[in-house]
């Protein structure tokens, strides 16, 4: 099994209470912290521009700078956004967002992407906030200018959403056929197709029940376009609460919903509800077992996210040293 770790940028007020000229400190050192370890295959950020769990003003860095400059302070780890919003950049811009980055890393970026959720800051940002049918028509169309350009250099497309014509892009990215893509989403007439047809890896529901159901319409849309399943990595996020003992673990949760309350207060204890009932909650023992079930049912890649990361990295190593090796 592989894995993959969030860095803190603000979104899920996890910047909170850290002067902004420390921000880059943080976040570029955990991002080394990963990179001169071996337990992180790769490191990832959210593509977000509001806060949650609700537009608070809150410091949320931008996906793509971070990208870029992770790409230069670093020499080991992958790159991901888990995910992109397709809509947020013109598709051809972003692959050549992507390529300059895949440039910079040396041939390290991943491309995480979607069609993108989030209402309030699509609308805040002057996106309007097309449909669901209509956002994932725009991460196909987007999907297929990426291929275009990261195989031929140059792009044609006369879509319902997005109108390209000879879009050039010199030099290619250092990966063959560019960035990998992970489709994001878990839609299972639409997303679930587009990835079929052209991911290299899925991300979608990691709770046991949810991720065997998923990868089973996976595999009948990859027989139907005739596609290889096991060519497909499938991947999940996960909220990791970790502590040596049951008491730590209960404290670390106390810390969390603390935490929030100094910006969120009547959310707090909704959001330590719902990372108490995830299933990597607990001691090392106990989150080992859950991810060797999660193994069984093909879940491979894990992209873990740790909230007292910016503050306190105890809970990272603690995973690092205790979680890692029982699934290598």
């Amino acid at each position: 099994m592989r894995f993959g770790l969030f860095i803190p940028q603000g979104w899920r007020q996890d910047l909170t209470g850290i002067e902004p000229r420390e921000h880059w400190a943080v976040m570029n050192g955990l991002a080394q912290h990963a990179d001169a370890g071996t337990a992180f295959d790769s490191i990832w950020v959210y593509d977000h521009f509001h806060a949650v769990p609700e537009p608070n003003g809150e410091a949320t860095h931008e996906a793509w700078s971070l990208i870029s400059a992770f790409a230069a302070s670093t020499s080991r780890v992958r790159l991901g956004q888990m995910c992109t919003c397709m809509a947020y950049r013109n598709p051809a811009y972003l692959a050549k967002v992507a390529t300059t980055a895949d440039v910079i890393s040396g041939g390290r970026v991943e491309m995480g992407i979607g069609a993108g959720w989030y209402e309030h800051e699509w609308r805040a940002y002057g996106y309007g906030f097309p449909t669901a049918g209509e956002r994932l028509a725009m991460l196909d169309e987007g999907v297929q200018i990426f291929r275009q350009m990261w195989t031929e250099g140059v792009a044609t497309l006369d879509g319902t959403h997005y109108q390209v014509s000879g879009a050039q892009l010199s030099p290619l990215p250092l990966q063959a056929g560019g960035p990998p893509l992970w489709i994001a989403g878990g839609g299972e007439k639409k997303t679930l197709r587009i990835a079929a047809q052209h991911a290299q890896y899925t991300n979608f529901d990691g709770t046991p029940e949810t991720f065997a159901a998923k990868s089973a319409v996976l595999a009948e849309h990859c027989a139907a376009v005739g596609r290889d399943f096991a060519e497909i990595t499938r991947s999940a996020n996960y909220n990791v609460v970790i502590g040596a003992t049951t008491a730590d673990v209960e404290d670390k949760l106390a810390w969390i919903e603390e935490h929030y309350a100094r910006t969120v207060p009547e959310r707090a204890a909704g959001v330590a509800a719902d990372l108490r009932r995830g299933p990597l909650v607990g001691t090392p023992e106990q989150v080992v077992a859950k991810l060797h079930e999660l193994e069984a049912l093909g879940m491979t890649y894990a992209i873990t996210y740790f909230a007292d990361a910016a503050y306190d990295r105890s809970s990272i190593e603690l995973f690092e040293h205790e979680v890692v090796p029982a699934l290598r």
